[in-house]
Formats: C-alpha cells, structure tokens, sequence
C-alpha cells in the first residue's frame, strides 16, 4: 500500500450537503462538525505518517487525516471502531467533520483503524518514534493558538492509568504462566508434551486447583504447579524461544523462583528479591506495580502538561510510562525537549517534581520551576541568603554578606565546607541563627546548595505571587477527573505499554477537541448577542 496525501477536498456536484435544505444546512452549521471540519482536520498533518506505507506504486492508502480524525471523533462520543465505521456513511456530520461529503465511498471499513494502530504501533516498536504523540502535539499546538491561550504559562500534572488485568496470585500466576505454554505446545502438536501436563488443556482444571478445595495447602499447591514450570522449561529445551508464552514462562521462573545449594528450583522469599518490574499478569507483560496514597496500582502512568487562558487550556504535552516512572523523570524529559533559546516561561507543578537539580535544569531553558510543595523537612530561613556558584561546588557569600576564607566541596555529601575569620562571625547579625562552628582563628559552616535552594522555596511559598500560581496550578486537576470520567483511561480496552500510550494520545486530542468546540461556540454566541443588539 503507497503513501497518498489527502489535501485537496473538492467539492463535487453530488456533495452530500447539496441536498439538504436551508434549516438542515443551518442546523449542520451550528453543530460540533463545523468546527471540527474548520478548526480541527486541517491541523492533521499527514506527512509524518508516509514512513508507514510502502514507497512503490500500488494500491491508494486511506486518507491518514480521515483515520486520524476518526478517531478522535470515536473518543469525543465513546463509540468502537465498528459504530465509526457503521456511522460514517448514513451521518452528514461525521461526513462533513472528516471533509469526505463529496467521496463516492466512504474511505473507513472494518479493518482501517485497527491496521492503522498496528503500523503505529510496528513503527514505534522498530524506531522508538511515537508518531501519533507528534501528530497530537502538534495538532494541540494549533488549538492553543486558536484560543490565544498564555504559552508563556503552564501547569503539569501526573496520573495513573490502570492496566485492564487482574491482580493475580503467586499460585494463579505460575498456574497460567505453565497453562499458556501447554497449550501452546499442544496447538503445534509437539510429540514431546508431557502427557503429565494434560490437565492444564482442560478448561475446568483452572477453577479445580485455584478455588476448589480450599482446605488443601497452598504451599503445596504451589510447588506442584512450579515443578510443572520446571517440567515443561525442560521439555521446550530451546525450541520455543521466539514464542511469548515460552519467553513469560522463563520470566516468572527467573523473578519468583531461586536455586538451593544443591541446585534445586525454590521459591523466593516474598519479602527478598521482590520488586515493582516483575511480571503481574501474563495478559500484559508491560504493566508493573505501585502503591501511591495507600492504593495499589497495576499498569502505567501518564504526565501532562496544560496551557490556559481566560477562556479555556488545551492539553499540549503528555508522555506515558510505566508506573515506576517518578514525577521528577517525567520532568527531566519535558524539560530536555524545549529549545534552547526558548522564550522566558513559568511552570507550575505540585511537590511531586521539586527539586534543586530540577531547577537548575528548567532555568537553562529559561524556564522558571515553581512546585506548590517541598519535599523533606523544613530548614532553617537563614540558609536562603547564602550564596554559590553555579554548579554548587563553591559557597561564594554567607547570609551577612561576607566571602569565606577557604571553600572545600565533598562530592559524597554534596555540601561546602566554609570557613570565615572568627571575629567576622562573631561580629555578623546572624552569628546565632547560622551557629558556625568555633576553632581557635575561624569559624566554619557546612552546607550544599539544595538547602539554600529549600530554604529559598520555602521563603518563596509565602508570598502572593506563590499563592496566584497555587492556585492556577490546580486547574490542571480537573485533567484526570475528565480523562476518568470521560474518557474512561482506567478501563483501556488494550493492553501493553505501547498500545496504551497511542490509545490515550488520542484520548488527549479528543479532550482538547471538546474544549475547542465549547470555546467556538462561546465565540458564536458573543458574536450573535453583538449583532441582536
């Protein structure tokens, strides 16, 4: 299938909107599809998707921007691929949004959307480039300038996204682990299956070991199944490495079981060895584990960034990862992508991405990093008055306004060790509250940079101008709250990392329709009530 752009939208004589009447045209022009067809596909930017299609002469693709604006349509009104499909030929609006009114035949069928993903999802995989989180981006931009929002300003938030999985035991987990790999081997017909392992084909077997007999040993119940595990491992002896059940079975063998002293397999300890990458259920290898504010939390984690204006906020940055992702990283990585010579700006965040290096690094974008909380106990104010140099290796003046004598830094505790004549500490107003320590000729003072920088947030989180910016930064909760609620991001129904991530990209540009449309439509109104009077 060749790559072909889809620019030019001619109008032709047997358009579908030649046939309406004048209040079914006016009806069509104060609908949502106007403002989709005009504010909205023409930002869908094609080109980047040619690497997707092959390069020779054959069959026309379907149009990347109707793919696209398909499904941000299909999230805006929550339907499946085959309500899309099934919708596009009998409604004019979904015609009219994706410029398609004058198509002999609607491009879509059963099948469009679905390959589509699977070729973003190919291509990601093989190069790393997310090119529906460019496409996005770049179509989030366009609305922000649309709506004159402030790009000067913005506030970040993180969220969590749970994996469509079941929490499973250690017991169901090598149970389904070993069930996977018979039968797989069964459906190639493997002479070597071990006739032992036949109850793992039978359907009822799951609920029988699980759930029946409860008075039996769970203990037992497990080493049995784990000697199955190790049965099978040595059965496949290699032939099935390319397989994913084989690859998951060797995964929960290496993470859950260790070896004795005679080289017999045993279970780990589950307070030993244990952590948060290990496999949770074999239905999605990616999702890995994490308890957040008393909760637990299987699957991924996502960050976004929202700039607003009076009027409304666009999502224009996100990024997902898997949950063992911190706050402070999501930063870093939005922090690496702005342009070196980027304009003055300000980010608001919670407490979650503070941090002296964080700072540091936001400012050499020209970024000023204000988080709404501190992390760690509070610090002596007097600390916020002392100086140094910018890699924080040297103190340059203390809170009195005085040089020190000798400067040396420790890499390990990452503070400088200062030292003044004593009669100049003795002498200072702040003698007290920084209380150096006294020898015979100086006095000395211990201390790294990310304390000042505490010290000089703390001071900061007492102003007004910290109490505006707090207050602007909780507008960016109302993001998960609508992505939840909404667009329903903790019943994805796809699983892994790469899947979830193109899934809620265009969940985002979905959201950022909505409020377009609901800022058009302010537009119109204001622009109706001036002309009445």
């Amino acid at each position: 299938m060749s790559f072909s752009s889809n620019n030019s939208q001619q109008i032709s004589i047997f358009d579908a909107t030649s046939n309406l009447t004048a209040r079914e045209l006016k009806m069509l022009d104060k609908s949502w599809a106007k403002y989709f067809s005009e504010n909205v596909f023409p930002y869908i930017d094609e080109e980047p998707f040619r690497v997707l299609y092959s390069n020779r002469p054959s069959r026309r693709n379907t149009p990347v921007n109707v793919i696209i604006g398909a499904l941000i349509i299909k999230e805006i009104f929550g339907l499946t691929d085959e309500e899309i499909v099934e919708t596009l030929p009998f409604d004019i609006r979904y015609q009219y949004a994706l410029h398609t009114t004058s198509f002999d035949e609607q491009p879509l069928n059963d099948r469009s959307l679905g390959r589509f993903r699977a070729r973003c999802n190919a291509y990601e995989e093989t190069t790393g480039i997310d090119l529906i989180h460019e496409c996005v981006l770049s179509l989030s931009a366009a609305l922000a300038d649309l709506m004159n929002l402030n790009s000067g300003l913005r506030r970040m938030d993180s969220l969590m996204i749970a994996s469509n999985i079941k929490k499973m035991s250690r017991l169901e987990l090598l149970y389904t682990c070993v069930s996977n790999m018979c039968r797989f081997m069964n459906k190639c017909a493997d002479e070597n299956f071990p006739e032992s392992l036949t109850h793992y084909l039978d359907d009822a077997d799951h609920n029988e070991l699980l759930y029946h007999n409860r008075s039996e040993n769970t203990e037992d119940k497990i080493s049995t199944v784990l000697q199955d595990a190790v049965l099978i491992k040595e059965v496949c002896d290699g032939n099935y490495d390319d397989s994913s059940e084989y690859q998951l079975l060797i995964r929960v063998l290496n993470e859950q079981t260790t070896t004795d002293s005679t080289g017999k397999i045993i279970l780990k300890d589950k307070t030993a060895g244990m952590n948060s990458t290990i496999l949770q259920n074999p239905a999605d290898p990616d999702a890995t584990y994490r308890k957040k504010a008393g909760s637990e939390n299987r699957g991924y984690i996502a960050n976004v960034v929202e700039q607003s204006g009076t009027d409304g906020s666009i999502v224009v940055d996100y990024q997902v990862e898997q949950n063992i992702y911190s706050d402070s990283q999501f930063l870093k990585d939005y922090i690496e992508k702005q342009p070196e010579d980027g304009s003055d700006s300000t980010l608001v965040t919670d407490g979650g991405y503070c941090g002296n290096e964080n700072a540091k690094l936001a400012k050499e974008k020209n970024i000023q990093l204000v988080t709404t909380d501190l992390k760690g106990t509070d610090v002596a104010d007097i600390w916020a008055d002392f100086e140094f140099n910018e890699t924080g290796t040297e103190l340059i003046r203390c809170a009195g306004g005085f040089i020190p004598k000798t400067n040396v830094y420790d890499k390990n505790t990452q503070k400088c060790k200062a030292s003044f004549p004593i009669e100049t500490c003795k002498g200072c107003p702040h003698f007290a509250e920084c209380n150096p320590t006294l020898h015979k000729r100086v006095s000395t003072i211990k201390l790294a940079q990310r304390t000042a920088y505490h010290a000089q947030q703390q001071r900061f989180l007492k102003t007004e101008e910290f109490k505006t910016l707090a207050k602007y930064r909780n507008g960016v909760e109302t993001v998960p709250a609508a992505l939840r609620s909404r667009h329903h991001i903790d019943k994805m129904p796809v699983r892994g990392l790469l899947k979830c991530r193109l899934l809620f990209g265009i969940k985002i540009a979905a959201m950022n329709v909505r409020k377009l449309v609901k800022y058009m439509t302010g537009l119109d109104s204001c622009t109706l009530n001036t002309v009445n009077a």
